[in-house]
């Protein structure tokens, strides 16, 4: 004996809009998580001092570390995971910072 489960039009709605609710509330939390990874992004432009390559102060500041203290680390390192990808996606050889030497 088989059993068959067959859902009512009316269920079937039921469970539709459940999954766009769903895919809707998923898609505004990456959207949320964006905007804060953008602002806690933006928020380290007081490290850019120390930062730079022949900077005469190499030693971050108290407001550089608390910038950086806030930032998710998926979002700093998924940012530079995306930065790595530009020169190919702009025709360019790619990038081997480990065999440039520090200045």
């Amino acid at each position: 004996m088989t059993l068959k489960f067959v859902l009512s039009t009316r269920s079937q709605l039921a469970v539709l809009l459940i999954l766009v609710v769903a895919l809707g509330t998923q898609k505004e939390m990456a959207k949320a998580q964006r905007n804060a990874c953008t602002s806690e992004l933006s928020n380290l432009n007081v490290c850019a001092p120390f930062v730079v390559p022949g900077a005469a102060n190499t030693n971050p500041s108290a407001g550089c570390c608390s910038a950086l203290q806030a930032v998710d680390p998926a979002c700093l390192c998924n940012t530079l995971r995306i930065a790595s990808q530009l020169p190919s996606q702009c025709q360019m050889s790619p990038f081997t910072c480990g065999q440039i030497p520090l200045f």
